[in-house]
């Protein structure tokens, strides 16, 4: 059989001949699984491709018309598509195995929450009379110290510990009913 034609073993093997259909395997086989591993890059992605182009080509033997393309022609140009296929099909399972990219940006309810806390801090603020509200402000939301604070309302630092103290108490006292309402339920402070 090693004379003949590729294009007559696959006439013989459409008509049954068995013989035709193994002669053929060996002779294109090799060719095939060289073309597939050199594509993919993967000797057993290569194999199942090779036995994936063999079928299709018995699949097609009874309609194959002799003298259109060549066999080796026709079976290069199926390898090479299922091979791209398959990489194609590597990127999409990478992309879609990739975890979602992080913003760093709160979550839509992360700042629903903490505009309701700041909303509540601000109303608790404005409960407390001026010269508290001013000391507190200063020492925890602007982060200055007692010196800085004592010059810039023009009185002792022990007037100033005095003011926040009792000012970070009332504030205590008019949100202590509202933790759950704030999402402080499970924190500690």
């Amino acid at each position: 059989m090693s004379e003949l034609g590729d294009d007559e073993l696959l006439a013989r093997y459409a008509a049954g001949d068995r013989a035709a259909a193994r002669a053929l395997t060996l002779r294109l086989t090799p060719g095939v699984y060289a073309h597939a591993a050199r594509l993919l890059g993967d000797r057993t992605e290569a194999e199942d491709v090779a036995q994936e182009v063999l079928l299709k080509l018995w699949r097609i033997a009874p309609e194959w018309r002799e003298g259109e393309a060549k066999v080796t022609t026709w079976l290069f140009r199926v390898t090479a598509n299922l091979c791209i296929d398959r990489m194609r099909r590597r990127k999409a399972g990478r992309l879609e195995e990739a975890p979602e990219p992080e913003d760093g940006a709160p979550s839509v309810t992360a700042r629903m929450v903490e505009r309701d806390r700041s909303a509540a801090l601000d109303e608790a603020l404005a409960a407390l009379p001026d010269r508290q509200r001013q000391a507190v402000v200063l020492r925890h939301l602007e982060g200055l110290g007692n010196p800085e604070i004592a010059r810039i309302m023009d009185i002792s630092p022990r007037a100033v510990e005095s003011l926040t103290a009792r000012g970070k108490r009332a504030l205590e006292a008019i949100l202590s009913g509202r933790r759950e309402e704030l999402g402080y339920v499970d924190e500690d402070t």
